[in-house]
This record gives C-alpha cells, structure tokens and sequence, in this order.
C-alpha cells in the first residue's frame, strides 16, 4: 500500500476531525512536520472541507513555500512547538465540546488512569492569551516542552505526539475524559477536582 503524501495525510487526518466532533465549524487547526517544513490546515476553513490542494506548506519562519490560501492563525504555535521539541511531528488544536467547555470555565480536566504515567493529576492548563498571538504561541511552546497535552483557559485543547495519528488519538482522550468527569459530576455533586 503506497504510503500518503503529507498533504494527503493532512487532509485526511482534517476530515476525520471534523466527523469526530473534535473541531466544528471553522474552528481548530493541524498540522504536520517534515524535517524543516509544517504543513497545516488554512484559516477560516472548515475541517470538513480540506483536500490536499487546500493544505499550505511553510517554513520554520513562517514563510508559505506552497498553497494559495493563508495559514492557520495558529501558525507560530506550531512552528514555536516544533522548533521546541525535535520528537513532535504533529499536532492537533481543536475545539472539542467537553474539553473546550472546562478552557472556558477554567477548571482544570482530571487525568483517567488509563491515560498512562502521569506527572500530575490533570492536564496542564495555561493561561489564557489572545487567539493567534504572540503570547499565546510563546506560552503554548513552553509549555508543551514536558508534556504533550495543555489546555488553552478560555480556548480549546492542542495535543501533540510523533506522529498526526497519535495526536488524533490524545486528542480524542482528552474530550472523553473531559465528558467522563462532566458526566460524573452530573450523577454525583461530590466529584472534586
């Protein structure tokens, strides 16, 4: 079986986001790297609606080097976590429902012990910064050089792993364990934090 094309891959991984329920509307972002060029999802562009014609190659700069529409806003924050971490060649930036509804509320998501080794019992939430931003690339990058998920406070969920599939993969876990502990709490007032 012929292996994808970055761009193929890309495409494909955009699309089952959006089936998924993990970025609805125009909302979240991907990418993949290759040695030293990102390919990512463009902005204002429904997850549902990318092809590999509609995926932009950029450099480590920023620089689009293929593609006619412009980037994801969310470009630095990748470039920032790529230039960081030399094992991570994917990522994920979604706005799925569960986990998106504790970025905005602030509280924090329990790690499940089905998660694996774990350093804390939730996953790192950062503070909040301007989508897009500067600030909110620097911050995501620094955060993610020792962990794979953080939360983005009043925001959404950026996953990272070596490869797009196992970014996929943690980004599903997050939401489920984001709806697990909603649901908890739902059937018992005494589930804390």
């Amino acid at each position: 079986m012929q292996e994808l094309s970055i761009t193929e891959k890309l495409a494909e991984i955009s699309r089952y986001i959006y089936k998924k329920g993990l970025s609805p509307g125009k909302s979240g972002n991907i990418s993949i790297r290759s040695n030293e060029i990102v390919a990512i999802t463009p902005t204002d562009v429904s997850l549902r609606d990318i092809d590999p014609d509609r995926v932009i190659l950029v450099d480590f700069e920023g620089n689009v080097l293929m593609g006619n529409e412009k980037p994801s806003s969310e470009i630095f924050l990748h470039i920032n976590v790529y230039k960081c971490r030399d094992d991570i060649n994917g990522i994920v930036h979604s706005h799925s429902p569960y986990a998106t509804s504790f970025a905005l509320s602030g509280e924090v998501i329990k790690r499940l012990d089905e998660f694996g080794k774990r350093g804390r019992p939730h996953f790192k939430m950062i503070k909040y910064a301007p989508p897009g931003s500067q600030n909110l690339a620097e911050l995501a990058a620094e955060s993610l050089k020792k962990e794979d998920v953080v939360i983005l406070k009043g925001h959404g969920v950026v996953t990272t792993s070596a490869s797009i599939d196992d970014a996929v993969v943690l980004a599903e876990i997050v939401e489920e364990t984001a709806k697990v502990q909603f649901l908890a709490r739902l059937l018992n007032k005494d589930v804390k934090n």
